[in-house]
Order: structure tokens, then C-alpha cells, then sequence
């Protein structure tokens, strides 16, 4: 008897039934071999002794520890695994990005004028992290070429914007707001990190406008840079309120990607205590989660 309780015959016994047991094996011996080359594939892909993944990795790009804390901190606390990225990140983006489920672009220092085609405005006080433009630009550029859900934060939607083609206000006084006013870090006293300071209007039925769940938001203020020309693809859904004129862009997103949304303020300053904040963070996780499957 077989372990399965079928009689075993030989091919004096039964040709016919040797034949169909001996294609049956031929089968399973088939079947077994291409099951080996998948998990061969997949322990190529994989760490060895690596398990499969109960949280979706993040990618958070950074300057220091100290820098990403917050960061770390939202994200974790939305359900992913945060994998902080510094500027020795491996070199080439395929390394960096074939480890990770999503991408987030903190906050820093300026991005060179010239990556979008422009010299330094005199005066602009701009100080540029030249490392921090050579990890995220390109990293940028292929996790979009992935559809990589991808997080832009102060900064980050600055580099989004840059990575895609378009340019900079390389201070928000050429954007005709007057010095420092959104930078609260530079108004005296300093306000808390978490504070409003200053409310954006969003676009209806834009993804930010579904997370946020209102037409405006209170939202604190770290930058002196803003988006000028939006690039080709990315749609503007958030302007700064101001006493007079238009304001500044403060969100951009891509339509139909699985998620791609910046914002020029800080929410992982603010999540603790500000519902839409948190909201956003969740949302990301979820496109991060649903790209693990």
C-alpha cells in the first residue's frame, strides 16, 4: 500500500495504471522542482533565515538619529517597521529601495538651486545638504518609478518636487511673504513644535482632503523654502492661508498612485495630538501594508 492507501501494482500487474502512476510522479517530481526554484528565487530576494514580514518596512531618509526620531516615532506607531536612511546608505537606489515597502522624505537643510536649473539667490540664506540631494533625488525618482507609496515632509515635498522637474522659491520673501513667517522656530518666544501657527486650505476630493476630512487645517510651520513650479504630474492641493495674497503651496500628490502625498508642514510634530496628522500617517502604512499583501 501506498501512504496515500492505494494498492501498488506493477507493470506486469496493470500497464495501464503503472503508466498513469509513473506520469503522476513525473508530475509531482516536476512540481517539486519548480517549488525549488521559487524558494530559491525567494531566499535570493531574502535575508537568509529571513521570516516573512508582519509589518511593512519604511524607508525614512535623514541626517541623524536625533532627526528622525519623530519620524520613527509615527511611523511605528501607524503599524510599520521604520529603517532609518543616512547619507552612507548603500549607493545605488535598486539596493536601498529592494528592501523596502515605502518611502518617507524628512524634513533639512535646502536642496542645490542647481538640481532644478537655477543659481543661488543672494540673500536667500540658502544652506544646501548636497549629501542628503545625492541619496534622495535619485532614490526619489525610482520609487516612483516602482509606485512606491512615498510620504513627503517639509523638505520631502520640496525633493519630490525637484526629483520631478519642478523648481523652488529659494526663500518665501521671493514668494512675497514676509521674512521667517513660517518658521516659528524664528518668532519670539518660540512656540511649542506642535502648535498651529498658521491654517492651509486644502482641495476637496484631493487624497489630502480625504484624510484630513476638512477643508481647512491648523498646521505648524519649520521652513523657509517653498514649492514654485509644480512639476509635470503632481497636482497642488494646499495653499497657505495668508492676511493678503495667495500664500505658498503646502501639499502636493500624485491621482491614481497607489500613494504619493507631501506636505510642507510637520505632522510627525504634531500626531500625538492632532487627529488629521495621525490620520495621515495611517494612510500611508495602509498603501505600505497593502504593497506587502
Amino acid at each position: 500500500m501506498t501512504s496515500s492507501g492505494l494498492p501498488v501494482y506493477s507493470d506486469r500487474m496493470h500497464p495501464t495504471r503503472f503508466r498513469a502512476r509513473s506520469t503522476a510522479k513525473s508530475r509531482a517530481r516536476s512540481t517539486a522542482k519548480s517549488r525549488a526554484r521559487s524558494n530559491e528565487k525567494s531566499r535570493a530576494k531574502s535575508p537568509a533565515g529571513a521570516r516573512p514580514r508582519s509589518r511593512p518596512r519604511v524607508g525614512i531618509t535623514g541626517s541623524t538619529p536625533v532627526q528622525l526620531k519623530n519620524y520613527i516615532e509615527a511611523v511605528e506607531a501607524a503599524g510599520a517597521e521604520a529603517v532609518p536612511l543616512y547619507a552612507d546608505s548603500p549607493p545605488r537606489p535598486e539596493e536601498i529601495l529592494d528592501t523596502l515597502d515605502a518611502l518617507v522624505l524628512s524634513g533639512g537643510d535646502d536642496i542645490d538651486p542647481a538640481e532644478y536649473g537655477e543659481a543661488t539667490v543672494g540673500g536667500a540664506d540658502v544652506t544646501v545638504d548636497a549629501a542628503r540631494d545625492a541619496l534622495e533625488l535619485p532614490l526619489t525618482r525610482l520609487a516612483l518609478q516602482r509606485d512606491l507609496p512615498v510620504l513627503g515632509i517639509c523638505r520631502g515635498i520640496q525633493t519630490l518636487n525637484v526629483a520631478m522637474g519642478g523648481t523652488l522659491h529659494q526663500d518665501v520673501v521671493l514668494a512675497g511673504l514676509p521674512k521667517d513667517s513660517h518658521h516659528q522656530r524664528r518668532f519670539t518666544p518660540p512656540p511649542p513644535d506642535d502648535a498651529a501657527m498658521h491654517q492651509v486650505e486644502i482641495e476637496p476630493g484631493s487624497r489630502l482632503g480625504e484624510i484630513a476630512g476638512a477643508r481647512r487645517l491648523g498646521v505648524n510651520t519649520f521652513h523657509h523654502q517653498a514649492v514654485d513650479r509644480v512639476a509635470a504630474g503632481l497636482v497642488e492641493t494646499a495653499r497657505s492661508v495668508e492676511p493678503n495674497g495667495p500664500g505658498v503651496i503646502e501639499a502636493v500628490e500624485i491621482p491614481g498612485r497607489r500613494f504619493v502625498v507631501a506636505v510642507q508642514w510637520h505632522p510627525e510634530r504634531m500626531w500625538r495630538r492632532e487627529a488629521a496628522s495621525a490620520r495621515l500617517f495611517a494612510a500611508f502604512v495602509r498603501a505600505a501594508r497593502a504593497k506587502v499583501g
